[in-house]
């Protein structure tokens, strides 16, 4: 069988986006991997499958792989390519876009400078809701030796604030990753903050490894910042190739920035 897929990035962290809305595509595991290979296949870090919603008021169903055949519930870089892809596509002539997704349902509205808001809902601290295995709610933990919040933003995340990036992010992150207090791992993020309205950021996400960038990550690293007293309500996200807002009072997240076109071509399957 041969698809249709078009190549996308936010911000470098990139995309295979399928229009599966016939729902006539199902991709095994180990098609999936093979897939996200950059030497023998498309190359991708998530594959993003636009399906059919039957929820009444929902536009599109949101399904997410990562690279390594996992599904996940969140993406937020992948969710502002979601928004464009199915407009260019002319699947959808709304705006704002409603889609569902495995955490909820979420709002995206394309700006007039084709820069995508992504509404990523209210994140969640409780332990039981990442998972974490712990006994008492707290602002930080400590995991492996390292001080990291924990939240969720739709998918689990540790945030560990760092003065430069010249640490091992790969072997801090693997070790986090692999804790017991973790038992569904979490994207690791690592955050250097410039001043209360700015920060730099590396991620290394599971099921990926370590990202150019990371929408999710963007957020859940404001939002611990903001708690702990260190940010204002709106921040600027710097990534290796350019940056991100995140906006968070308390209630939703709001996460502001590009999505662009690589590449359209064909794969046999």
């Amino acid at each position: 069988m041969l698809i249709n897929f078009t190549k996308m990035h936010g911000l470098g962290n990139d995309f295979m986006v399928v229009d599966n809305t016939n729902g006539l595509i199902t991709l095994s595991t180990e098609k999936i991997i093979t897939l996200a290979k950059r030497n023998l296949g498309v190359g991708f870090d998530q594959l993003l499958m636009v399906e059919h919603s039957s929820t009444i008021g929902v536009d599109f169903c949101y399904v997410i792989y990562n690279a390594d055949g996992s599904e996940v519930a969140q993406c937020g870089n992948g969710a502002r390519c979601f928004a464009r892809f199915v407009t260019k596509k002319k699947l959808t002539s709304n705006n704002p876009i409603k889609v569902e997704t495995r955490s909820g349902i979420m709002s995206l509205f394309i700006n007039n400078d084709q820069t995508v808001q992504v509404d990523m809902g209210k994140p969640s601290f409780k332990p039981k809701d990442i998972p974490l295995l712990v006994d008492v709610q707290a602002d930080t933990y400590e995991i492996e030796g390292h001080k990291v919040g924990v939240l969720s933003v739709g998918n689990p995340h540790c945030v560990i604030i760092i003065n430069d990036h010249n640490v091992d992010i790969k072997s801090i992150a693997s070790h986090i990753q692999n804790s017991k207090l973790l038992p569904k791992q979490a994207n690791i993020g690592f955050m250097q903050i410039i001043n209360k309205n700015t920060i730099t950021l590396h991620v290394y996400e599971r099921g990926v490894g370590k990202t150019l960038s990371c929408g999710s990550g963007a957020c859940a690293a404001v939002i611990h910042g903001i708690r702990m007293g260190l940010l204002n309500s709106e921040v600027s996200v710097k990534f290796t190739y350019g940056s991100v807002s995140v906006a968070y009072e308390g209630e939703h997240v709001f996460l502001s920035g590009p999505a662009e076109f690589v590449f359209e071509g064909q794969v046999e399957i």
